[in-house]
Protein backbone atom coordinates (compact mmCIF):
# COMPACT_ATOMS: atom_id res chain seq x y z
CA UNK A 1 0.00 0.00 0.00
CA UNK A 2 1.20 3.17 -1.01
CA UNK A 3 1.04 6.59 1.24
CA UNK A 4 1.16 10.08 0.77
CA UNK A 5 4.28 11.99 0.51
CA UNK A 6 5.01 13.26 3.94
CA UNK A 7 6.89 16.08 2.87
CA UNK A 8 3.46 17.81 2.63
CA UNK A 9 3.78 18.60 6.05
CA UNK A 10 4.91 21.97 6.79
CA UNK A 11 6.29 22.99 10.13
CA UNK A 12 7.33 26.63 11.46
CA UNK A 13 9.32 26.54 14.50
CA UNK A 14 8.84 29.70 16.70
CA UNK A 15 12.61 30.93 15.69
CA UNK A 16 10.55 31.28 11.85
CA UNK A 17 8.08 33.51 12.91
CA UNK A 18 9.18 36.26 15.48
CA UNK A 19 7.00 38.65 18.11
CA UNK A 20 6.93 41.96 16.10
CA UNK A 21 6.71 44.87 17.98
CA UNK A 22 3.99 46.98 16.18
CA UNK A 23 4.45 50.19 18.38
CA UNK A 24 1.66 51.71 21.04
CA UNK A 25 1.36 47.99 22.77
CA UNK A 26 1.38 46.02 19.92
CA UNK A 27 2.76 43.21 18.87
CA UNK A 28 2.18 39.96 15.96
CA UNK A 29 3.30 37.17 14.99
CA UNK A 30 2.94 35.80 11.06
CA UNK A 31 2.67 31.91 12.14
CA UNK A 32 1.28 30.62 8.88
CA UNK A 33 1.31 33.34 6.17
CA UNK A 34 -0.65 32.41 3.07
CA UNK A 35 2.76 31.73 1.29
CA UNK A 36 3.16 28.86 3.68
CA UNK A 37 -0.36 27.70 3.78
CA UNK A 38 -0.34 27.65 -0.26
CA UNK A 39 -3.28 30.70 -0.27
CA UNK A 40 -5.64 28.78 1.67
CA UNK A 41 -5.28 30.67 4.63
CA UNK A 42 -3.22 33.07 6.70
CA UNK A 43 -2.73 32.92 10.47
CA UNK A 44 -1.45 35.43 13.04
CA UNK A 45 -1.26 35.85 16.70
CA UNK A 46 -1.95 39.76 17.84
CA UNK A 47 -1.34 41.42 21.34
CA UNK A 48 -2.23 44.00 22.64
CA UNK A 49 -1.33 46.15 26.05
CA UNK A 50 -3.72 47.64 28.28
CA UNK A 51 -5.77 50.40 26.91
CA UNK A 52 -4.27 49.86 23.32
CA UNK A 53 -6.15 50.69 20.22
CA UNK A 54 -6.33 47.88 17.13
CA UNK A 55 -8.42 48.47 14.12
CA UNK A 56 -11.26 50.85 13.30
CA UNK A 57 -14.50 49.39 12.15
CA UNK A 58 -13.85 48.15 8.67
CA UNK A 59 -14.03 45.42 6.04
CA UNK A 60 -12.62 43.93 3.41
CA UNK A 61 -14.47 42.91 -0.38
CA UNK A 62 -12.31 39.40 -0.96
CA UNK A 63 -11.87 37.89 2.08
CA UNK A 64 -13.24 37.14 5.49
CA UNK A 65 -11.21 37.16 9.07
CA UNK A 66 -11.75 35.53 11.99
CA UNK A 67 -10.75 36.25 16.32
CA UNK A 68 -9.86 33.91 18.69
CA UNK A 69 -9.94 35.36 22.08
CA UNK A 70 -6.34 33.60 23.59
CA UNK A 71 -6.13 35.92 27.16
CA UNK A 72 -7.35 39.14 28.32
CA UNK A 73 -10.35 40.98 27.54
CA UNK A 74 -10.89 41.65 24.04
CA UNK A 75 -13.09 44.42 22.56
CA UNK A 76 -14.61 43.29 19.46
CA UNK A 77 -16.70 45.67 16.90
CA UNK A 78 -19.46 42.94 15.82
CA UNK A 79 -23.08 43.11 14.92
CA UNK A 80 -22.88 47.41 15.12
CA UNK A 81 -21.76 47.80 18.29
CA UNK A 82 -18.72 46.69 20.73
CA UNK A 83 -18.46 44.22 22.49
CA UNK A 84 -16.49 42.50 25.31
CA UNK A 85 -15.20 38.57 24.24
CA UNK A 86 -13.03 36.71 26.76
CA UNK A 87 -10.78 33.70 26.03
CA UNK A 88 -12.18 31.09 24.18
CA UNK A 89 -14.47 33.46 22.42
CA UNK A 90 -14.53 33.23 18.55
CA UNK A 91 -15.81 36.45 15.42
CA UNK A 92 -15.97 35.36 12.09
CA UNK A 93 -16.30 38.45 9.87
CA UNK A 94 -17.50 37.24 6.18
CA UNK A 95 -16.53 39.32 3.04
CA UNK A 96 -18.32 42.90 3.73
CA UNK A 97 -18.95 42.29 7.34
CA UNK A 98 -18.00 45.29 9.44
CA UNK A 99 -15.85 44.55 12.17
CA UNK A 100 -13.07 45.85 14.27
CA UNK A 101 -10.79 45.45 17.55
CA UNK A 102 -9.27 47.04 20.85
CA UNK A 103 -8.14 46.14 24.16
CA UNK A 104 -10.39 48.79 26.88
CA UNK A 105 -8.87 46.66 29.60
CA UNK A 106 -6.01 47.04 32.10
CA UNK A 107 -4.69 44.10 31.15
CA UNK A 108 -2.82 42.94 28.12
CA UNK A 109 -5.01 41.12 25.58
CA UNK A 110 -4.13 38.10 22.71
CA UNK A 111 -6.03 36.73 19.76
CA UNK A 112 -5.46 34.33 16.60
CA UNK A 113 -6.64 36.20 13.32
CA UNK A 114 -7.31 33.99 10.76
CA UNK A 115 -7.68 35.18 7.08
CA UNK A 116 -9.59 32.87 4.38
CA UNK A 117 -8.37 32.66 1.86
CA UNK A 118 -4.97 33.29 2.82
CA UNK A 119 -4.13 36.73 0.88
CA UNK A 120 -0.74 38.47 1.33
CA UNK A 121 -1.85 39.91 4.97
CA UNK A 122 1.61 39.81 5.91
CA UNK A 123 2.35 42.65 4.13
CA UNK A 124 0.03 44.47 5.82
CA UNK A 125 0.74 44.07 9.09
CA UNK A 126 4.36 44.42 8.15
CA UNK A 127 3.46 47.79 6.84
CA UNK A 128 1.42 48.87 9.76
CA UNK A 129 4.25 47.92 11.98
CA UNK A 130 6.80 50.24 10.30
CA UNK A 131 4.27 53.11 10.78
CA UNK A 132 3.80 52.06 14.39
CA UNK A 133 7.27 52.30 15.04
CA UNK A 134 7.89 55.83 13.46
CA UNK A 135 8.34 58.96 15.42
CA UNK A 136 5.63 60.75 13.41
CA UNK A 137 2.05 59.91 12.65
CA UNK A 138 1.11 58.56 8.97
CA UNK A 139 -0.78 61.23 6.72
CA UNK A 140 -4.26 60.68 6.04
CA UNK A 141 -3.22 59.97 2.12
CA UNK A 142 -0.63 57.30 3.39
CA UNK A 143 -3.13 55.22 5.88
CA UNK A 144 -5.64 55.68 2.55
CA UNK A 145 -3.52 54.22 0.17
CA UNK A 146 -1.98 51.74 2.52
CA UNK A 147 -5.86 50.59 2.94
CA UNK A 148 -6.99 51.01 -0.91
CA UNK A 149 -3.36 48.17 -1.49
CA UNK A 150 -4.55 46.18 1.29
CA UNK A 151 -8.48 45.90 0.47
CA UNK A 152 -9.58 47.49 3.93
CA UNK A 153 -12.36 49.95 3.22
CA UNK A 154 -12.54 51.90 7.09
CA UNK A 155 -16.03 52.63 8.07
CA UNK A 156 -17.48 55.42 9.94
CA UNK A 157 -19.67 54.36 12.83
Amino acid sequence: MSHPDPALVDVRPLADHPLVEAGEGRSLRMVAPGAVTRGRFGLVEYRLGPRTPGAAPHYHRTFAESFYVLSGRLTLYVGGAWQTYRPGDFAMAHEQGVHGFRNDGDEPASMLILFTPGVAREAFFAEMAEIGRRDQPPTKEEMAALYARHDQVMVDV
